[in-house]
């Protein structure tokens, strides 16, 4: 299934339902909201800023989404024609049955059908339906556009086949599916959730603790190591050298101690009701819930990236998402400046003056030389058989301004070369306002082909030469960059 040939119905223009839209467009679908609330259209629009911004953090390379979103005024005009269909309506069973079996009626045979729902069963759900074998449970977690996991769960009717498609979609949406092998209520992770909701509720409503107090127990210790090995991996390195056996002989006596109050809840009455929120109120400040939005994307953006290095946890399938980067230029395109890289300003390339730092000009026309070399077939693979271009020598002027958010893009030039050096001009642009590209700086590189083994400069070999030699002549009869051959001093 290519998603982005694909038309989905979004059921529920919410906080669920705009992020799912968004999610959908960044995978380049068409997608068709249905809401009759009036405030959907501007959730939906804050949904899908939000996305943008998140999206150019954590993944600054990749191109602008290129799906669409248009808002039906029925069910039916939603369904219609549509690949796949989505219901994040409020969590009431009797609303949601009946909106699945409307759907139902409107789709297309082959279409899945998915509900949002973060507890109620799906057997349930699919219960008036006339095809129940194609309705299953995709449980998200907010915000969608963002957090990869997603919750598959079958009801009683839902085939196998059904439930195989749905996984392999929300995947090609970038998407991490979780199996739910049997049905219950809750599903896996808002059970644990629930658990952990059930306990701080107690500890508030006891006055062990106020509700900053309780989220900064979870934000400055175990939420940390939740982040990226989850509860038994973290578990397991409790118990030393003996692992998850030693913890269990350790700590397992502690499960019969009355530490949790787990099978009951305290009863939520107007006054606890109003103790909670305003100690929310507190703990928030002067924040906006649009403020803290991005401020949560942000967050998870930051502990994401970080684990890339160590290729673990959310890190591990950060790195396993295909390459966004646009397809590289066919030869005989090569006998004009090539746009090879581009990329967003992402927050920590900002500094204290607020703007873009000066290393990460450098940065940015770094990697554009190595897109370039990626196209020539120098890439980390052919570093990895012992070759490979090092930067000898390197002048950046810098001319403007890029603030973070900023859409930035390297014109690359080869001015000069031969078997074993290549001189490369980037112009570094930003897109202005008016939608016009803008030079805020210039790199000037000279490279060297070397045997990394003995550190000497060494020709370039076989189709890599020759492909080196096409550019070469195809750029031969470009005007010489303006800027290049510069220094450092007076004027």
């Amino acid at each position: 299934m290519n998603p982005k040939s694909k038309t989905v119905a979004c059921i529920g223009g919410g906080v669920i339902g705009a992020g799912w839209a968004a999610r959908f467009i960044q995978a380049g679908m068409r997608v068709r909201v249905y809401d009759p609330a009036p405030a959907a259209r501007d959730i939906v629009a804050r949904a899908l800023e939000n996305a943008r911004a998140a999206r150019r953090n954590l993944l600054p390379h990749a191109a602008e989404e290129f799906g669409e979103v248009e808002f039906m005024e029925t069910l039916k005009e939603a369904c219609e024609d549509a690949d796949f269909a989505q219901e994040s309506a409020p969590e009431r069973e009797d609303l949601k049955i009946r909106l699945l079996r409307e759907a139902d009626e409107c789709l297309p045979t082959h279409a899945p059908l998915a509900s949002s729902t973060s507890g109620l069963l799906p057997s349930r759900l699919q219960a008036e339906m006339k095809n129940p074998n194609r309705m299953c449970v995709g449980h998200p977690f907010n915000p969608v556009y963002l957090l990869p996991l997603v919750e598959v769960c079958g009801g009683a009717q839902t085939d196998a086949q059904t439930l195989d498609a749905t996984e392999n979609f929300y995947r090609r949406c970038g998407m991490r599916p979780l199996r739910v092998r049997r049905e219950i209520d809750g599903f896996i992770a808002d059970r644990l959730m629930e658990a952990l909701w059930r306990e701080a509720l107690w500890l508030a409503h006891d006055d062990i603790a106020t509700v900053e107090e309780i989220d900064d127990a979870v934000r400055f210790g175990c939420g940390i190591r939740w982040a990226f090995m989850g509860t038994f991996l973290t578990f397991r390195l409790g118990g030393g050298d003996g692992g998850m056996r030693q913890f269990l002989r350790q700590f397992g006596p502690a499960l019969k101690l009355p530490w949790t109050k787990l099978m009951e809840t305290p009863e939520l009455t107007d006054a606890f009701a109003e103790k909670l929120a305003r100690q929310s109120d507190e703990q928030a400040g002067a924040l906006s819930v649009a403020e803290l939005e991005r401020l949560r994307d942000e967050c998870i953006v930051a502990v994401m990236k970080s684990l890339r290095v160590p290729d673990f946890g959310a890190g591990e399938f950060l790195n396993a998402l295909p390459d966004p980067r646009p397809s590289f230029p066919p030869a005989e395109e090569w006998d004009r400046p090539l746009h090879l890289h581009h990329t967003w300003v992402p927050a920590e390339w900002t500094d204290y003056n607020e703007h873009m730092n000066e290393s990460r000009y450098l940065q940015a026309a770094s990697e554009a030389s190595d897109a370039l070399l990626s196209m020539l077939g120098a890439d980390a693979e052919y570093a990895r058989r012992g070759k490979s271009y090092y930067t000898a020598e390197t002048h950046l002027r810098h001319l403007a301004e890029c603030f973070r958010g900023d859409r930035i893009r390297a014109e690359t030039q080869v001015v000069d070369g031969d078997e074993k050096r290549l001189h490369l001009f980037h112009a570094l642009q930003k897109m202005e306002a008016d939608g016009e590209w803008k030079t805020v700086a210039t790199a000037e590189h000279m490279l060297l082909h070397v045997d990394r083994k003995s550190g000497k400069v060494i020709p370039a070999e076989g189709g890599l030469a020759e492909r080196i030699h096409l550019l070469l002549s195809a750029q031969s009869a470009l005007p010489r960059p303006e800027g290049m051959g510069g220094k450092v001093g007076r004027r």
